[in-house]
């Protein structure tokens, strides 16, 4: 969850840095590609962690949210798509809430597994 955060807090704040830094004089440095670090470094994380998750609790349900969140930054990022247009952001956003979902479901589903078996709750 704490990729996921940090993803949105990239997406929120990345158009102002784009904003700020011509003023500044630092226009040599292309920050337009760090999504692209930061996407593979997302897809690798949540693919990690939900591996480990799912081979405690057995269930699906954390990968239903964080296959189509893969999805909408993977081609919000390294498509045509990838000029930081309002299309851009709208689908690195809500492909960002949906792998923040996934893991919050993982999370969730592995403290439900962890409880004795009697205080678990019904399927």
């Amino acid at each position: 969850m704490f990729g996921s955060l940090l993803c949105a807090i990239h997406c929120a704040l990345l158009p102002l840095v784009l904003a700020i830094v011509p003023t500044l004089g630092l226009g040599a440095f292309s920050l337009i590609d760090i999504d692209q670090g930061f996407t593979v470094f997302a897809t690798l994380l949540g693919v990690t962690t939900l591996s480990f998750g799912f081979r405690r609790h057995r269930a699906f349900h954390a990968w239903a949210f964080l296959v189509p969140g893969l999805a909408l930054v993977w081609l919000a990022s390294f498509s045509p798509l990838h000029d930081h247009s309002v299309w851009h952001v709208l689908m690195m956003v809500a492909g960002g809430a949906s792998m923040a979902t996934a893991h919050f479901v993982n999370l969730r589903l592995t403290h439900l597994f962890a409880r004795p078996h009697g205080l678990r709750a019904p399927r």
